[in-house]
């Protein structure tokens, strides 16, 4: 584990730094407060240090105080190491948000355990957070595909209709719609029929823009949200999504499968809500079905 020492004390920092490498950790040494808190406030900091209290230029509170009212969801484990033994002035530390203290001069055992101790918690710390943010892909992502869900997608357009009204700079949205899909179900079987899904989505996202929006919005129908666009720019889009995906045939267990699909799309005029957009959106889809899929409209207005 990398460990940050702030230590102005040239013999107790260099005592310190060699016990721990001695223990197997990475450590990065510090000569005074200001210089911890320069590598502290990154966000690629170490992930345990030991401050001392007292210190040239920023004291070891001041450097907590100061780490502490950075904006992260995993902070670094601070031991403060002290010679004050009061217990008033322990508890000022903890209070100012040391995670533990250390007394000098220090035993080398205690020292072993208490950065032990520490390990163990940031490690509980990042398990609990990658849980955390694998609950919320769940929660947010179809779990076929691995696009946004239903609901993701529908919350995405209500921000960006949101943004678009204080600052309108073009915004569009289009439903994508698999050409004849119940026919590479009933031909190829449903499994095919997923693998066809996943390999159009990727294939849809993998051709928009960085900060453009793309959801499963049910079966075989994808929502594609596009901020920052206008008609000429959205017409341009939608021909180079219909390409890529007629062009290259999907590859499956059962071979090679062609695929179309069939888009409508909203520009967004003043006033309009998530359900007008939509609603505008699957009409026009309706009329590129009827002129004959593997076509893009526009929806009029």
């Amino acid at each position: 584990m990398r460990i940050l020492i702030a230590e102005d004390d040239v013999t107790s920092r260099v005592v310190l730094a060699e016990m721990l490498r001695k223990i197997g950790h990475d450590v990065i040494e510090t000569v005074n407060g200001a210089a911890a808190w320069e590598v502290l406030k990154h966000p690629d900091a170490p992930a345990l240090a030991i401050l001392d209290w007292m210190m040239p230029e920023l004291d070891g509170l001041e450097v907590v105080r100061r780490v502490r009212s950075l904006p992260t969801d995993q902070p670094p484990y601070l031991i403060m190491l002290t010679a004050k033994g009061a217990k008033a002035d322990i508890v000022s530390g903890l209070d100012g948000g040391a995670d533990d203290y250390l007394a000098k001069p220090f035993d080398p055992g205690e020292l072993g355990a208490r950065i032990e101790v520490g390990r163990r918690l940031v490690e509980m710390q990042s398990k609990f957070l990658a849980a955390r943010d694998a609950l919320a892909h769940e929660a947010t992502h179809d779990p076929l595909t691995g696009v946004l869900n239903r609901r993701a997608i529908l919350d995405a357009l209500a921000r960006q209709l949101s943004r678009e009204q204080r600052h309108p700079e073009g915004l569009a949205v289009g439903i994508c719609d698999i050409d004849h899909f119940k026919l590479v179900n009933d031909t190829y079987g449903h499994t095919v029929g997923d693998e066809v899904l996943c390999r159009f989505a990727r294939t849809l996202e993998s051709n928009l823009r960085p900060y453009d929006f793309l959801g499963r919005f049910g079966g075989e129908e994808f929502v594609v949200i596009t901020p920052r666009i206008q008609e000429l720019d959205v017409r341009t889009l939608y021909q180079r999504l219909l390409s890529a995906i007629s062009e290259r045939p999907v590859p499956t267990k059962a071979g090679q499968v062609p695929i179309t699909f069939s888009a409508g799309v909203k520009l967004w005029n003043a006033g309009e809500d998530v359900d007008a957009m939509l609603m505008a959106a699957d009409t026009a889809l309706y009329r590129a079905k009827h002129e004959g899929r593997n076509r893009v409209c526009l929806a009029e207005g």
